[in-house]
């Protein structure tokens, strides 16, 4: 089993409206205890659900959550959550395979920005992919800003923190999984693939993009046509670009 994200003894802290409102529908991962700066309308229904699962709410004023979150953007709650653990690979294809779909995985080469994480695990969910995998070095883990950024949807989402993202890449091909990477030197459109079958994207990370050894071992390389001045999307962006041509051709 794939260790679970940061120390097992220390709670994480959770923030922001939405994904403290979903981690308490999901229950992927148990609140230990929630803050809230008032008990009024605004927050009534995060009180009703942690109140229903037994969980202790706290009434703090704004001083004590803007020193949690330092930043400031919790929106007046916080949870103190049990770390969210990380899918086994194997977890992933099951998951796929118990739903009667072919495998539809994102593979993230190297993303260090918590908010892009955030946006693409809130993208992926969308867009019904089966699970997302993560590099274990150089790359930012599931922390609360992350769980911010993608607005509840880590939740709901299977991520799977994995050593050798070349070797994670040859396990899937010989699940019969075909492995594509976003390439900006790649003379192939992202539109001209078929993205129907067992099927998993790579997309790099901020200013590098895909590492050449990881390129080497994709099926094939890609890219999104750009016509302006810019010469490359934020990786948020384009994942949410292919993604979503996979969900209108697997839709039919």
């Amino acid at each position: 089993m794939a260790p679970a994200a940061g120390s097992a003894e220390t709670p994480e802290l959770l923030y922001g409206l939405h994904a403290v409102r979903e981690a308490l529908r999901s229950g992927a991962r148990p609140l230990l205890r929630l803050l809230v700066i008032r008990l009024d309308r605004q927050f009534a229904d995060l009180v009703r659900l942690a109140r229903s699962a037994g969980i202790p709410v706290h009434v703090e004023p704004r001083p004590v959550l803007d020193r949690l979150v330092p930043d400031g953007r919790h929106q007046g709650v916080v949870g103190l959550v049990a770390s969210k653990r990380y899918a086994d690979p194997k977890e992933v294809l099951d998951y796929a395979r118990a739903r009667g779909e072919p495998p539809f995985l994102v593979i993230l080469d190297g993303v260090e920005d918590p908010h892009n994480l955030g946006a693409v695990l809130r993208t992926a969910e969308a867009a019904g992919v089966h699970g997302v995998f993560i590099p274990e070095r150089r790359a930012v883990g599931l922390t609360g800003s992350v769980a911010k950024a993608s607005a509840g949807a880590l939740e709901h989402l299977r991520v799977a923190r994995i050593q050798n993202i070349s070797r994670l890449i040859e396990a899937l091909q010989a699940e019969g999984v075909w492995v594509y990477a976003l390439d900006a030197e790649s003379q192939k459109p992202y539109t001209a693939l078929d993205l129907r079958g067992p099927r998993a994207l790579v997309l790099g990370g901020e200013g590098k993009g895909v590492r050449p050894g990881v390129l080497e071992k994709c099926d094939e390389r890609i890219r999104i046509p750009m016509l302006g001045q810019v010469s490359s999307l934020n990786v948020s962006a384009a994942a949410a670009i292919v993604m979503f041509e996979a969900v209108r051709q697997r839709r039919g």
